[in-house]
């Protein structure tokens, strides 16, 4: 016996009703994204393979282990499906020219791929919504996308999510850093996990972000960056806070905040909840001047982050929230010859006037259909039959009323049943 064809591991299948769940909220975080100015752009899923070595660096766990990388058959070419979205949004900018035309405030929503042990919220194929700026040099677009996180969140009813905020300066800032933590590593060679001596010349402020317990005093004692920084990158700092505090933003300064991709200076900053276990980041990012110039475009100023779609769905159903998906207005009940022909058109007249109708296919008594429509979650059934329609009428009944309306149904022609059931809308006749 052949054996059923299964989804691959950490890649799933969203069923209806819970991809209702998401439309509703991709459509808040479109509103959301719109109020801010805003603008999509669609990115390919599959990019080259240097693309990402380039922009995320080669020494980090996403280059290293995680990438889905191939060669395409038919001409050889490196290609991998997506990790994250911001290198493929920098090459849009740069290959369309988009930097040149005006300061951008880009978003893009979709699948990315990793290959990682899959777990709650965190899954092969994931879904981010990423949100990019472009030709802002100054503090206060980095405290523009931390205060729309915020007001996502209250779009979304969502209360316990904490900012944690940070800046890693400059790269000659780093570098001074980087010298000397490597030393402060290197006399504690013997606490250091396998993971962190494989990072020590290559990555070392990754190291920082170690959770493994026997190391953390010793990070605990280990160079502070901010001890680095220069008074440009302080003021950069002190910009975005000053206006997280005008605005009466909570945040936590924390300088083990270091985010996992290379191309990141000044800002940093991730929204973390306790709600998700270990993987508590719902929200991060921060500012990558370089990255632009680095890929092969003009040096640009440019400032993003991302937010993990399935984290942030377990977090509303966590907290009892439902989003109020659309129902369908009208279940159209039709049985005989007559009123077979005249159901379609009934239909289509009704969705004219932008009213949803889902259509009984498939035959069956009148009882049976109506089953279906009190199940359906229509407002109201449009019943037909071959009487009704050799009189040019229906049958108006509905569905989700209550007390005497509930079994009240009338006779309405053709060309009258639209105005009829938009003023029952009107008059709160449904439920």
């Amino acid at each position: 016996m052949s054996q059923n064809i299964q989804s691959v591991r950490g890649m799933n299948d969203i069923l209806p009703g819970e991809a209702e769940f998401w439309d509703v909220f991709e459509e808040t975080v479109r509103s959301w994204l719109k109020s801010y100015g805003y603008r999509p752009i669609r990115l390919p899923i599959v990019e080259p393979t240097p693309l990402f070595k380039r922009a995320i660096g080669e020494v980090t766990d996403i280059v290293e282990k995680e990438m889905y990388s191939f060669v395409d058959s038919l001409n050889g070419e490196q290609l991998t499906l997506r990790p994250e979205g911001t290198a493929g949004c920098v090459r849009a900018l740069i290959q369309n020219k988009l930097a040149a035309q005006h300061p951008q405030r880009l978003y893009y929503l979709g699948p990315m791929f990793r290959h990682e042990r899959p777990q709650k919220g965190r899954y092969r194929q994931f879904n981010q919504v990423g949100v990019e700026s472009f030709g802002f040099p100054g503090p206060d677009i980095d405290a523009e996308q931390i205060l729309m996180g915020a007001r996502l969140w209250d779009d979304l009813g969502l209360e316990g999510i904490r900012l944690q905020l940070n800046t890693l300066g400059q790269a000659e800032e780093r570098a001074s850093h980087r010298a000397e933590l490597i030393a402060h590593l290197e006399k504690n060679a013997d606490i250091l996990d396998e993971e962190a001596r494989r990072r020590l010349y290559t990555n070392p402020l990754r190291i920082l972000d170690s959770k493994n317990p026997l190391m953390q005093e010793m990070l605990a004692a280990a160079p502070v960056l901010f001890d680095h920084l220069g008074s440009a990158s302080l003021a950069h700092f002190e910009g975005v806070q000053q206006v997280l505090r005008d605005a009466g933003l909570a945040y936590e300064i924390n300088r083990r905040l270091v985010r996992g991709l290379d191309y990141y200076n000044l800002t940093v900053f991730e929204w973390v909840t306790d709600r998700l276990g270990a993987q508590g980041t719902v929200c991060a990012g921060g500012r990558y001047d370089g990255l632009v110039e680095q890929l092969g475009g003009k040096s640009t100023p440019a400032c993003g982050f991302a937010m993990g779609v399935e984290r942030l769905v377990a977090l509303i159903r966590d907290s009892g929230g439902e989003p109020a998906l659309g129902g369908i207005d009208v279940y159209l009940v039709h049985q005989g010859e007559v009123a077979a022909r005249l159901a379609p058109r009934v239909a289509e007249g009704l969705r004219d006037r932008g009213i949803d109708v889902l259509f009984h296919c498939g035959g069956g008594s009148f009882k049976s259909q109506m089953k279906k429509a009190d199940v359906s979650g229509a407002n109201f059934a449009v019943i037909i039959g071959d009487d009704e329609a050799n009189d040019g009428q229906v049958t108006l009944k509905p569905l989700r009323a209550s007390g005497e309306l509930q079994n009240e149904q009338k006779r309405v022609g053709v060309d009258n049943i639209a105005d009829e059931i938009m003023n029952s809308f009107l008059d709160g006749e449904e439920a």
